[in-house]
């Protein structure tokens, strides 16, 4: 393949092989039973080096025979139900909230498995009700005695009905019942079950590696895997111990899905080894949270926090010997970043003394690609991509090319900035086998992986800024903001997750940083521009921190001496002292709730022209969901979108520094270029703009001026001419295919 090098006047050819070489390897492939040919054949077409299951397949035994090492599948927690059959006590839980009826008498039934699957979950009588569950009168918050309830069981011809009676309800009230409940079929099992129809196919039992039984059993079970599978190179862990939250209902259809929920974390052991630890005792609503479960959208309490903690060194702990079991056997040990993941937070305190040797996540777009490429302390990282070999992608008359090609692109940007290891695929190669126009993606995204891998890896790429992302979560959730289930859409979200999406292939250094980072430790030194975006008393806002006199200080005089701090959506946002926006000084805008009515607002004349609108109209601006009543404080206040009688996008300086307002920032290629031109305006670094950077908003720049190279993207799906600026900010014209990258020459700055 050729390309053209562009410099000034002068046009040299060169080969790609002369920057990467003929290369294989660096790809995984999911294979199957009485699938072995097939499985060789595209081994060799497309240069994998290894081979894996999946969940319901299992490898032919010629597998051992190609030259590419196995990767195994192993459950820790699952798959083996003659024991957990054994152990019913030993069952993983939940804490599970009932549907909150009202009572319109004294008496008051409430049906609390009712929205459950009974597959699924199945109420605790193992341990006392009277002790470990609680109901709650939510109408106070006040927690009902519980000499005044009880619990029968009554048979109707629709089944059996799990009850609870109160005899002595408050009429009108709201009641909710906390209840333990053992966790009868993994999660994910249970999801691809319904996904593929398997029919009468038992479900997986989860055990929990607490318990005494359970533990010695863990360990026993892979050291017996292990001599069992010598031809396994890597023990592919799915994951440990204990699954996100995902519950079914009563239809199986999902009811609840968290990412990051420790809702199947908990037992009677653990709460009690808890209070024993802590000297406090966590009440089930620390874990039922209101029903809300502690989503990551909530702002975490100290229990909840230390709850967690408490979990991640449990399964930092445990983990660490089954991984050592591996090592002493000659076995890499890999963590699938998914399905029993909790615990094993990969930014926290506890994941680097596992001592595993990589990670192997599923990859959605730029932001996941970070999530995985920047896990610290593991030897090598490995994206999974899409779309995942399973019917709902691969049936007759669909085209996952397609999809395949997209995903590839909106990853491709985040690996020039922080390149993973490896790539691979997941599900049925038999299907996959089917489309031959998939099979040509898979070989297109394998070849320029190995190109930009081999250009770049190791090299630091360019960055014009750092920014830091602060939330209440700060480093420990770094690339996983916005999520409710790994890389969805969701209405309510896509308006900020746009952010991380945008930021993931541009040209800053990001970081992420909590409220307590910031109180405890100060600004570092090195960051130029503070974000904080989501909506109001959400944790990605901050809610009641910024009543914090000290936080808000430091933002002020980091601003004012030259910082720049960017609120998209409802930042630093809570009723206080006259305020919502509590850093309306700064933004120079502020949010009207009825409050402020009476006073009049003049302030919404729109600027004409502005750096942070020189590539693209205002019309092709986009605030995703957006914001309403926001105006002007200051008549200095740059409004640069005002519709609607509300500001959408503004700028405003405070001492040295600038404050930016965005209503909403959903992922585009213009409005990655919108924030990294807010990013650069709000600290004063608008010279750097034109450095490494493509006039095409379609297009993107990624420099490696150490090495002397450059590489210009097409993001898009379509052809695109584009104008680039080097490293000297002078200006070349170059003409791009759908989805091409070219390599260029950069100068040393």
């Amino acid at each position: 393949m050729l390309f053209a090098l562009k410099y000034g006047v002068d046009l040299e050819i060169i080969q790609r092989s002369s920057i990467m070489g003929k290369r294989t390897g660096q790809l995984t492939l999911p294979g199957e039973e009485n699938f072995f040919e097939e499985t060789k054949e595209l081994v060799e077409r497309l240069g994998a080096d290894a081979i894996r299951d999946s969940d319901g397949t299992h490898l032919d035994p010629k597998s051992k025979t190609l030259p590419v090492k196995i990767y195994s599948t192993y459950f820790v927690a699952r798959g083996h139900n003659e024991f957990a059959k054994k152990h019913p006590e030993e069952c993983q839980q939940f804490y599970l909230m009932s549907k909150p009826l009202t009572a319109y008498s004294s008496h008051l039934e409430i049906p609390y498995m009712e929205g459950f699957f009974p597959k699924q979950v199945s109420p605790d009588f193992d341990h006392d009700p009277k002790k470990w569950w609680e109901l709650i009168d939510r109408s106070t918050g006040e927690v009902v005695e519980p000499s005044l309830w009880s619990l029968k069981t009554e048979k109707k011809e629709e089944g059996n009905h799990y009850l609870l009676i109160l005899e002595n309800a408050i009429p009108f009230h709201r009641y909710t019942l906390s209840f333990l409940a053992y966790a009868l079929w993994d999660p994910t099992e249970l999801y691809n079950h319904i996904t593929n129809q398997w029919g009468d196919k038992p479900g997986d039992i989860p055990f929990d590696i607490r318990k005494p039984h359970s533990k010695a059993f863990a360990k026993s079970c892979l050291s017996q895997w292990l001599a069992e599978h010598p031809d396994t190179d890597v023990v592919r862990f799915t994951t440990f111990f204990y699954h996100f939250t995902l519950l079914f209902n009563h239809e199986e259809k999902e009811k609840y899905v968290d990412w990051f929920g420790y809702g199947n974390t908990v037992s009677t052991d653990a709460l009690e080894a808890f209070e024993k630890e802590y000297g406090y005792a966590l009440r089930p609503e620390d874990l039922v949270d209101e029903g809300y479960f502690n989503s990551t959208f909530r702002i975490p309490t100290k229990a909840y926090l230390d709850y967690m903690d408490f979990i991640q060194r449990f399964v930092a702990k445990e983990a660490k010997e089954l991984v050592e079991l591996c090592h002493k056997e000659g076995r890499e040990a890999m963590m699938f970043l998914g399905d029993n993941w909790i615990g094993t937070e990969p930014y926290g305190k506890y994941f680097s003394s596992i001592g595993l040797d990589s990670v192997v996540g599923s990859v959605g777009g730029g932001a996941t690609l970070r999530l995985i490429s920047d896990i610290p302390g593991v030897r090598y990282t490995e994206g999974r991509f899409l779309p995942y070999f399973f019917p709902d992608s691969f049936s007759p008359g669909m085209h996952p090319e397609k999809e395949a090609i997209e995903n590839w692109i909106s990853a491709r940007r985040a690996i020039f900035r922080s390149p993973i290891d490896r790539i691979g695929y997941g599900g049925y190669l038999s299907l996959a086998y089917k489309f031959p126009a998939f099979l040509d993606s898979m070989e297109k995204v394998a070849e320029e992986f190995r190109e930009i891998h081999q250009a770049v890896k190791g090299q630091k790429a360019y960055n014009k800024c750092k920014v830091a992302i602060l939330n209440a979560w700060g480093k420990i959730r770094s690339w996983q903001a916005y999520m409710v289930a790994h890389a969805l859409y969701y209405q309510q979200i896509y308006s900020y997750f746009g952010i991380l999406e945008a930021l993931s292939g541009m040209a800053v250094e990001v970081e992420f940083l909590s409220f307590t980072d910031l109180l405890e430790n100060g600004i570092p030194k090195d960051i130029d521009v503070i974000l904080n975006a989501g909506d109001a008393g959400t944790s990605w806002s901050g809610g009641e921190i910024w009543q914090n006199e000290k936080l808000c200080t430091m933002l002020r005089q980091f601003v004012y001496e030259g910082g720049g701090f960017i609120g998209v959506g409802e930042p630093c946002a809570t009723q206080y002292q006259g305020s919502f926006f509590q850093l309306s000084d700064v933004l120079g805008v502020e949010k009207e709730l009825g409050f402020s009515l009476s006073t009049d607002k003049y302030f919404k004349t729109e600027k004409t022209a502005h750096f942070l609108l020189e590539d693209f109209s205002k019309e092709e601006l986009s605030f995703g969901e957006s914001k309403k009543n926001i105006y002007a404080t200051e008549k200095d206040t740059e409004i640069l979108e005002y519709s609607d009688g509300s500001v959408h996008l503004s700028a405003h300086a405070f001492g040295k520094g600038r404050g930016i307002y965005m209503a909403g920032l959903p992922y585009s290629p213009k409005n990655t270029r919108l924030l990294l031109r807010a990013l650069l305006y709000s600290c004063g670094k608008e010279n750097e703009y034109a450095l490494y950077q493509a006039t095409n908003p379609n297009c993107e720049v990624h420099a490696y001026p150490e090495k002397g190279l450059l590489a210009v993207l097409n993001n898009s799906q379509v052809p695109q001419d584009t104008g680039y600026y080097d490293g000297k900010g002078r200006l070349q014209e170059i003409h791009l295919e759908a989805g091409e990258m070219q390599w260029h020459r950069a100068e040393k700055l």
